[in-house]
């Protein structure tokens, strides 16, 4: 695949000196900037997804009537940890 380019970014001398501060061993700030693009897309796109999942939620209960309060929810994930624990799962 051929590279492609973001445009440069400016930023103040703390902010560098910041990303600079936590820079790995041997890792650079152009390597420390592109993980950064990739953590925050991949968490904008699992935002999303989220988002879109409650509001399917919401249009399901409303056509359905059936709906799962919190309480419920806890209920539910509570018996799945307790019956795995007891099986010796993870």
């Amino acid at each position: 695949m051929k590279s492609a380019s973001i445009p440069s970014l400016s930023v103040d001398p703390e902010l560098r000196a910041a990303a600079e501060s936590v820079l790995k061993e041997g890792e650079t700030v152009s390597a420390f900037v592109k993980s950064s693009l990739r953590a925050q897309i991949h968490y904008r796109r699992t935002q999303e997804q989220f988002i879109a999942r409650g509001l399917a939620a919401m249009d399901e209960e409303k056509r359905t009537g059936v709906y799962y309060d919190s309480e419920d929810v806890l209920g539910m994930l509570t018996a799945k940890l307790v019956k795995a624990k007891a099986s010796g799962q993870k």
